[in-house]
Formats: C-alpha cells, structure tokens, sequence
C-alpha cells in the first residue's frame, strides 16, 4: 500500500550521517577540503564525538565517531561504503584540487559528463566518497537518456 503523506507523517528534511574512526580530524579535512562550516558538537570526556553537525552551503552532513558498541561503524579499505555525497559546487576543478591537497584520493579527473556536469570523484581519508559537480549545461531527461543510451552502444562488442 503506498505510503500517504499527512501533516503529521511528512518528511521535513534528510540529513546524511558519517561515521567516522576519527570524528576530530574528519570534521578538520572536511573544512580544509570542502569549506564546512562546523556548527554543532557533543564529545566525551574521553574525546570520543558522539555528534556534530557540518554545514555545507545550507545542506547539513551529520558526523560521529565509532560506537561498536552500538553497530556503529566506519568505513574500512576492505568493506567501503555503499553511498556516496555529492556536492554541487562553483568550480569543480578548484573543489578537487582542494580536496586532495587537503588529503583526498582522486578517483576521477575532474570531466564534462553527458547529464550536464562537470564532475569528478575522491575519497576522503575516512573511506567516504565524494561526488563533485559543476553545471556546464542544462539537458532535458529525454536527451540525458539519449546519450546515455549512446554510452553504452559505444562500448558494445559490435561497435
């Protein structure tokens, strides 16, 4: 049965959550790298974050450390993420070069990309990805399909 949306039941906002092995220094590189501005956060006496929260523009990104205690755990090398954030910036050129001066692992080269973009992929250092992307032109759904469709008849064993 689809879901109904009443006053009492409506999505008012989503906000991405990382967890992290090292809360302190990902909330550091994620302001060197990407401009965030920190804007809330609750810490152990032993130094553990618990909770912060990140602006990024008007989005906001949750942030924590490990709590195995409660399931909760950071990426590893060997069990990456399933999810990636991507962020619509002015320069993405500019944004990567920040990015992986401030620690990053480029992924992807900055590219034009047939939906209209820019984009390029890193990897901060706490095993999270990163998608970058710059508006270079504004294409219909119809025409992203097209060229989507005219990706993969390139790569096609027959052509």
């Amino acid at each position: 049965m689809p879901h109904s949306n009443t006053d009492s039941n409506q999505i008012k906002e989503v906000f991405p959550y990382l967890r992290t092995r090292d809360a302190a220094a990902a909330i550091k590189f994620y302001q060197r790298a990407f401009g965030a501005v920190e804007d809330f956060r609750l810490t152990e006496p032993g130094g553990r974050i618990g909770h912060a929260e990140l602006k990024f523009g008007s989005a906001t990104i949750m942030v924590s450390d490990e709590y195995p205690e409660y399931g909760i755990y950071a990426p590893t090398a060997s069990t990456p993420t399933g999810s990636a954030i991507h962020l619509h910036v002015q320069d993405v050129d500019a944004m990567t070069q920040e990015a992986v001066q401030a620690g990053a692992s480029l992924i992807m080269e900055p590219a034009d990309q047939f939906y209209g973009e820019r984009a390029a992929k890193i990897r901060d250092p706490f095993g999270h990805e990163w998608l970058l992307g710059s508006h270079i032109e504004d294409v219909t759904h119809e025409e992203m399909q097209r060229r989507f469709d005219a990706m993969f008849e390139e790569d096609s064993p027959e052509h």
